[in-house]
């Protein structure tokens, strides 16, 4: 059985009976990738923060490409800058505790 996906406009998704919007379809595919990531780190029993966190990041990045428009900026675009950049320092703080580790120094409030 053939399954059709009809584009109402450029924010919304017809498929099997759900009209979707591409935020929404976002949230579900960010949770999906989270889950995986989770799953398999459980799996492994090596469950890390730093790398959880990285490959969310990556996660974040990849579906915030997918879902913006090429012309236009709408509000959950210029939102969702605040939390990469808010990302990315966090990720720059996983790094440096990184680098100190391998050199072997401490922080005295860590």
């Amino acid at each position: 059985m053939k399954q059709e996906h009809i584009v109402i406009n450029d924010n919304s998704v017809y498929s099997a009976g759900i009209l979707m919007r591409k935020e929404q379809i976002a949230v579900i595919a960010l949770a999906a990738w989270l889950t995986v990531i989770t799953v398999f780190m459980l799996v492994a029993q090596t469950f890390d923060i730093g790398i959880f966190f990285v490959l969310s990041i990556i996660g974040f990045l990849i579906i915030m490409k997918l879902i913006s428009p090429t012309y236009i900026r709408p509000g959950y675009i210029r939102y969702t800058r605040y939390i990469l950049a808010a990302g990315i320092v966090i990720f720059c703080v996983f790094v440096a505790l990184k680098l100190l580790e391998i050199l072997g120094l401490e922080i005295g409030f860590l």
